[in-house]
């Protein structure tokens, strides 16, 4: 796999249609996402050596999404707005080039404003997993 530019990951919100119509949330700089998996341990008196034994499969799996950058579109800041304060499982679309996509429902767990006086708007956020998410290999 080549390197691949940041500006190609994208995270896109739907719309709650049948077919769900996704949008790119706009003016992102910097995306992160992490893919967690609590384990569950099993270790007891007897374990092997006196290793460490983990439960496969057993453990919380969750998706953090954090995102921030510059206003460019009033709409997609409407919809994130909204999905905000009416903290709606909304489906979103994470796509990670040359990896695949992930999609799920997702709730936006913070919503950050900036700005200096000499510099642009931006804003952060925040989404944080809220059910079970799908994986589809590039």
């Amino acid at each position: 796999m080549t390197a691949q530019s940041g500006k190609d990951i994208l995270l896109k919100i739907g719309d709650g249609g049948e077919p769900e119509s996704f949008a790119s949330v706009a003016g992102l700089r910097a995306k992160t996402i992490s893919l967690n998996a609590r384990t569950v341990d099993a270790t007891h008196a007897d374990s092997p050596g006196a290793w460490r034994e983990l439960i496969a499969g057993a453990g919380v799996k969750s998706c953090a999404v954090s995102g921030s950058g510059i206003f460019v579109d009033a709409a997609a800041d409407e919809t994130v707005r909204q999905a905000f304060f009416a903290q709606s499982a909304d489906t979103w679309r994470l796509v990670i080039p040359d990896f695949g996509t992930i999609e799920g429902p997702f709730l936006i767990a913070a919503l950050e404003y900036s700005g200096r006086h000499d510099g642009e708007a931006a804003y952060a956020m925040s989404l944080a997993s809220a059910g079970a998410l799908s994986f589809a290999a590039a």
